[in-house]
């Protein structure tokens, strides 16, 4: 399988690395519990009055803030808005505290400032080891916040803070993105299956 630019070759050789990491989360019974009970405690938080806090760096700040947007606007179905927010969506927040504290308080700050005890804190890192996400998920945890973290393989400092780790068996930062946002998805449905109300729109 040959092309001009030669860039084929590689595209089957990614698709398939991608292939064998969800194979491998099909088959990682601690993942998919971890997954659903998560799922569970941000229903019953939604279900309290509330909310879902996202926050990662990059690429996964970017997963935040889609995640964030599926629940307040919606995924599949038609239901109520559901209290959904991404801490990295502010940019004058970010370069204030960024540039008056340092960016390693970016997240924990705000934090401070609104997560409430029951609210659902969910830190977005490949590595597990994002000091930024770390500070926030302890800051989270001395305020009685409940605790996930979607990480890699081995977790990182991350797992240790999180009461449900869904951690990617990868250690290639592309691939567990991709499976990130799978996982993402999954949460957003199982929760919007709870307070849908409404036919699918796709």
């Amino acid at each position: 399988m040959k092309t001009m630019s030669g860039t084929l070759p590689l595209a089957v050789e990614r698709t398939r690395e991608s292939i064998q990491v969800k194979q491998a989360i099909l088959e990682d019974g601690h993942l998919l519990e971890n997954l659903q009970g998560l799922a569970e405690a941000c229903i019953r938080a939604l279900e309290a009055g509330r909310k879902l806090i996202f926050f990662g760096n990059g690429g996964s700040a970017a997963d935040a803030q889609h995640l964030a947007a599926e629940l307040t606007g919606r995924y599949l179905r038609e239901r109520r808005a559901l209290a959904a927010i991404a801490l990295t969506a502010n940019s004058s927040i970010l370069t204030a505290i960024g540039n008056d504290y340092s960016y390693d308080e970016v997240f924990s700050r705000q934090m401070e400032a609104i997560g409430n005890k029951g609210d659902v804190a969910i830190g977005i890192s490949t590595s597990g080891n994002s000091e930024n996400v770390i500070r926030a998920m302890k800051i989270a945890e001395q305020k009685e916040l409940i605790t996930a973290g979607m990480t890699g393989s081995n977790g990182g400092k991350l797992a240790v803070h999180s009461l449900y780790c869904l951690n990617v068996p990868s250690e290639h930062t592309p691939r567990i993105q991709e499976a990130h946002i799978l996982l993402g998805h999954v949460l957003c449905e199982i929760i919007e299956e709870k307070f849908a109300n409404g036919r699918n729109i796709s």
